[in-house]
C-alpha cells in the first residue's frame, strides 16, 4: 500500500553519475583545444618552415683551410643584401647577374649578451681568395679586386670564403635577402622611423620625401637604404652609416614590447622575414628560434654598428682600403668573442660616430667640401649635407652650434687644424655646421693609436635627436 511519499534515491547514487559525465566533456573538450593548439602551431611551424629558401654549401665551396672556431657558442653570421633584378625585382632596373648590395657580418656574443654588426664598403679593395666554378657562376682566380666581385664570381660560397680570409673570423650562416624580401619585412614590422634634414626626390632610387621625422613602408625604406647620390654626400659611406641606423631603428622597434607582445604582429614579422630570407641547410627554422630566444630581453645599448676601418685608396680613386692595425684588431675581437667597449683609445665623451655635421664651402675652391666630407667620413663622422655658403670669400673656417650640440664641437675642434667654434642660440639642432673658410688648412694627422672608429654606435643612437 502507497504511502504516497517519493522514495529519494540514498545520497551519493546519482551525483557521481553526473560528475563522471561532466568530467568527461571537460577531459574531451581540454583535448580537443589542445589538439587544436598543438595543430596551429605545427602548422604555423611547417608554413614558416616551408617558407625559408636554402643554399647547398660544401666544404669545397669554402676551402680546407678556414679559421677556427675558437669561441663554440657565440655565433657569427653573414648577411648579404642582394641587388638581383628579376622576378619581382624587375621594376628595379634590368641588369644580369647578381651582386651583393650590402655585406654585413653579425656577431652574436657567446652569453648572447651583446652584439655586434659590422659593415664592409662594397668597395673595398682587397684580396680575393681563389674560388671554385659551381652551377651558373664561373669561379673566381685569386686576385686584388673589390669585395663585391666574389658573389658574382662564385656565389654567397665564394662571398663566405672571401670575408673568412680577409677577417680570419669563423663564419657559422649565412642569410641573404633582396629587395622584395626586404621590403616585406619593413611592411610586417608597421613601418621603420627616420629623419630626413631635407626633402628628397630621387628618381633613381623611387624615392619621394618630405623633411623631417617619419615613418617608411618597405617600398620607401628601399629606396632610403639604396639612394646614394640624393642624400649626405653621395658616397658608398655615407650609404653605409644610413644603412647602420636604419637597421638600428628597426631593431628598437622589433625588440620593443609593443611588438613582442602582439601574437599577430608577431607572426607577420616571422612570416614576412621567412619568406624574405635565403639561407644555408644549417640555418634552420628551430636553429632561428633558439637564437631569437636566447636574445630575449638583450639591451639595444648592447648592439653596436661598426664599419671596418677604411680609407679612400690613393692608388685606385673612388675605392676604398682597410686601416691598419684598427681592422685587424677588429676582427680579432670578433674572432674572439670579446667586446669593443673595452677597447682604449677613444677621443672625446662625444664619439664621431654620434656627430653630423654639414659642410658649407665658403671658398672658391671647387669641390674643397667634397674633399673635406671624404675625410670626416675616415674617421667616423655622418655628413648629412654638402653645400655652398650664401656669401664667398669666407676668412675663417667655423664651426656653427646651436645649444643641443655644444658637447660636439670639442670632438671636430680637435681634428680640424684650425677653425672658431660659434653658437647659433636660435638653433634647434645638435647637428653642426662646418664653414670652411679661407684660411682652412685641413685635419690634424690620426693618431696612430686612435681606435674609436671600432666603437662604432649603439642601436639606442636616435637620428631625429641629432
Amino acid at each position: 500500500m502507497s504511502s504516497g511519499l517519493v522514495e529519494v534515491p540514498p545520497s551519493g547514487h546519482r551525483t557521481p553519475r553526473r560528475r563522471r559525465h561532466w568530467l568527461r566533456w571537460v577531459i574531451t573538450i581540454s583535448v580537443v583545444v589542445v589538439l587544436l593548439v598543438v595543430g596551429v602551431a605545427v602548422g604555423v611551424f611547417a608554413r614558416l618552415t616551408g617558407n625559408v629558401k636554402h643554399t647547398d654549401l660544401t666544404a669545397d665551396d669554402l676551402g680546407a683551410t678556414r679559421p677556427p672556431k675558437v669561441a663554440g657558442t657565440a655565433m657569427n653570421l653573414l648577411v648579404v643584401g642582394s641587388d638581383q633584378r628579376n622576378g619581382k625585382n624587375a621594376k628595379y632596373g634590368r641588369v644580369a647577374g647578381e651582386r651583393t648590395d650590402t655585406i654585413m657580418l653579425v656577431h652574436v656574443s657567446s652569453q648572447r649578451d651583446n652584439a655586434m654588426v659590422i659593415s664592409f664598403p662594397r668597395d673595398s679593395l682587397v684580396q680575393l681568395p681563389a674560388c671554385r666554378a659551381t652551377g651558373a657562376f664561373p669561379g673566381q682566380q685569386a686576385h686584388l679586386g673589390m669585395i663585391n666581385e666574389s658573389f658574382n664570381s662564385g656565389g654567397i660560397g665564394c662571398t663566405w670564403k672571401t670575408i673568412e680570409s680577409l677577417t680570419g673570423i669563423h663564419i657559422d650562416h649565412f642569410v641573404k635577402v633582396d629587395f622584395t624580401g626586404f621590403k616585406g619585412i619593413v611592411n610586417a614590422v608597421g613601418g621603420v622611423e627616420v629623419c630626413l634634414p631635407e626633402p628628397v626626390d630621387d628618381k633613381k632610387a623611387l624615392l619621394h620625401l618630405p623633411a623631417g621625422r617619419q615613418s617608411l613602408n618597405g617600398e620607401q625604406a628601399l629606396g632610403y637604404v639604396r639612394a646614394r647620390y640624393s642624400l649626405g654626400d653621395g658616397s658608398d659611406i655615407g650609404r653605409i652609416q644610413r644603412q647602420q641606423m636604419f637597421i638600428a631603428s628597426m631593431v628598437k622597434k622589433v625588440l620593443s614590447g609593443e611588438t613582442l607582445t602582439d601574437p599577430a604582429r608577431l607572426l607577420a614579422i616571422l612570416d614576412a622575414a621567412t619568406q624574405a630570407v635565403t639561407t644555408d641547410r644549417g640555418l634552420t627554422l628551430g636553429v632561428m628560434k633558439d637564437l631569437a630566444t636566447s636574445l630575449q630581453g638583450i639591451d639595444v645599448g648592447k648592439i653596436r654598428f661598426i664599419t671596418t676601418p677604411w680609407h679612400y685608396s690613393l692608388t685606385q680613386p673612388g675605392r676604398v682600403e682597410w686601416v691598419q692595425p684598427q681592422a685587424r684588431k677588429l676582427f680579432q675581437i670578433v674572432a674572439k668573442d670579446e667586446s669593443v667597449e673595452g677597447v682604449k683609445g677613444g677621443q672625446e665623451k662625444v664619439a664621431r660616430s654620434k656627430i653630423q655635421v654639414e659642410l658649407r664651402n665658403g671658398t672658391w675652391r671647387t669641390g674643397l667640401a667634397t674633399e673635406v666630407a671624404a675625410a670626416l667620413e675616415q674617421r667616423g663622422y655622418h655628413i648629412a649635407k654638402i653645400g655652398d655658403t650664401a656669401r664667398k670669400p669666407q676668412k675663417q673656417t667655423t664651426v656653427f652650434y646651436g645649444p643641443n650640440g655644444e658637447t660636439r664641437v670639442p670632438t671636430l675642434s680637435k681634428d680640424v687644424l684650425k677653425s672658431r667654434p660659434k653658437e647659433l642660440a636660435a638653433a634647434r639642432t645638435s647637428r653642426l655646421v662646418l664653414v670652411i673658410g679661407d684660411d682652412w688648412q685641413g685635419l690634424k694627422p690620426l693618431r696612430a693609436g686612435d681606435t674609436e672608429a671600432l666603437k662604432g654606435f649603439d642601436a639606442t643612437h636616435d637620428t631625429c635627436a641629432t
